[in-house]
């Protein structure tokens, strides 16, 4: 077959899409615990901190494998890493599924987040192949809507699923699920259109890796004030909403609320599509203002605000709830303008480990603050309990949530502490 002509439009989406399946089941994993809290205190008999802990064993292992996953990708190339990723995750998800006790339900989530840590920046790979550089925009923005159709699903429906088939056969069904996605990653997907006789969009050399010290390159990149500012950010902005829609929200709306399961989850998965719609138009706002500093702090600013009135004021209007719930959602996407703002700020051999440490940054938010709010709710704890899941009282929520508005304090802090580069490249 000729090399002269580049792949068809629905080749390269199915080469793509395949490996934003991986992302897919990445971000669902990362929320699903957040809708079967009581189903995992009842059933290892554990409190909130463990409870925490466990939903964080996904972030501790995703964290580590940022860093790293650059230059592996570059290595191996996406089908090798998108195939092993998704197979290990199918063998963690199993774990998880079997689990007898906490510890192996903890490895099984462990083995996830590594594993799943490996799709977003494959992703990009494959783009960057397969796509134009006008189509590649569009699938950078097509990634964290892929991810939130995840998050979604993670919701309401799981939700559903659990309480007709019970949590453990529908985490054993996701294995199969992602197992299979294994298999057709391996057979179908290919590194560079060359491979399948078109003609390839990437520019650079093929086959190239990065050879550079990783350690080196992250001291660099660390070197620069705006690079560490924008690490803590996120962790606030973005960490606060994973901790809450991602573990903590539903638990909280059940019993500070009273609504039911469904209800709760809801509202958190609405919370996500508002986070999904923020970051591409506040992403797009900066660019034609030509700054990203302004917003950046505006959003941070609406952030804590939002939270403070969440945490702080019990009791409100259901409709003002979900209304603030939302616009916390929208304008924590922002963290789209952090990625732009990161990569800007720093030479252009180190942008890719800049958005690295930024993402770092944003996936250490959520692993701190998920088992740390945990931590706080149980030395709050007055005792109370219904079929063997704990019962927290007001002061003990606001004391656990205090920990995300301190976080998105010193977020807005650090954000005002950065220089601008008004959308242009160090």
């Amino acid at each position: 077959m000729s090399e002269s002509r580049f792949p068809p439009a629905r080749l390269a989406w199915f080469v793509w899409g395949l490996g934003a399946l991986l992302y897919l089941i990445g971000f669902y994993q990362r929320v699903a615990p957040a809708v079967i809290t009581d189903r995992l205190m009842t059933e290892f008999a554990i409190g909130a901190a463990a409870l925490g802990n466990l939903s964080a064993f996904y972030f501790y292992s995703y964290v580590a494998m940022q860093i790293p996953t650059g230059v592996i990708a570059d290595r191996w190339g996406p089908r090798r890493l998108l195939t092993l990723g998704a197979g290990i995750a199918a063998l963690g998800t199993l774990l998880f599924a079997l689990a007898p006790n906490l510890w192996w339900a903890s490895a099984g989530r462990l083995l996830i987040g590594g594993s799943v840590a490996v799709a977003f920046v494959s992703m990009l790979k494959l783009a960057s192949h397969w796509f134009t550089p006008r189509q590649f925009t569009l699938a950078s923005g097509m990634a964290l809507f892929v991810g939130i159709v995840g998050g979604v699903f993670a919701g309401v429906p799981l939700r559903l699923l659990v309480e007709a088939f019970g949590w453990r056969p529908v985490m054993a069904v996701t294995a199969a699920v992602t197992a299979l996605l294994c298999a057709a990653i391996w057979l179908r997907v290919r590194d560079d259109p060359a491979e399948a006789g078109y003609a390839s969009h990437y520019s650079g050399t093929h086959g190239e890796t990065a050879h550079g010290s990783i350690w080196r390159g992250l001291q660099e990149v660390m070197s620069y004030r705006n690079s560490w500012l924008l690490m803590i950010t996120p962790g606030g902005v973005a960490g606060a909403v994973m901790t809450f829609a991602g573990l903590w929200g539903v638990p909280w709306l059940m019993q500070a609320y009273g609504l039911n399961a469904r209800e709760a989850a809801a509202i958190t998965s609405a919370q996500l599509v508002a986070w999904a719609l923020g970051g591409p138009l506040l992403g797009t706002w900066s660019e034609r203002i030509g700054r990203r500093k302004p917003l950046y702090v505006a959003t941070s600013i609406l952030a804590l605000l939002g939270w403070s009135i969440v945490i702080y004021i019990p009791g409100l209007p259901m409709p003002m709830l979900i209304g603030l719930l939302m616009l916390l959602g929208f304008v924590s996407g922002s963290i789209i303008i952090g990625f732009a703002y990161a990569k800007e700020s720093v030479p252009l051999r180190l942008t890719g480990t800049a958005s690295g440490v930024t993402n770092m940054g944003t996936m250490m938010g959520v692993m701190i603050l998920q088992p740390a709010v945990g931590w706080m709710l149980d030395r709050n704890w007055g005792g109370e309990a219904a079929n063997g899941v704990r019962l927290y009282d007001a002061a003990a929520w606001q004391a656990g949530f205090t920990l995300v508005f301190a976080w998105v304090a010193a977020s807005l802090i650090c954000i005002a502490l950065t220089r601008e580069t008004y959308c242009k490249q160090t």
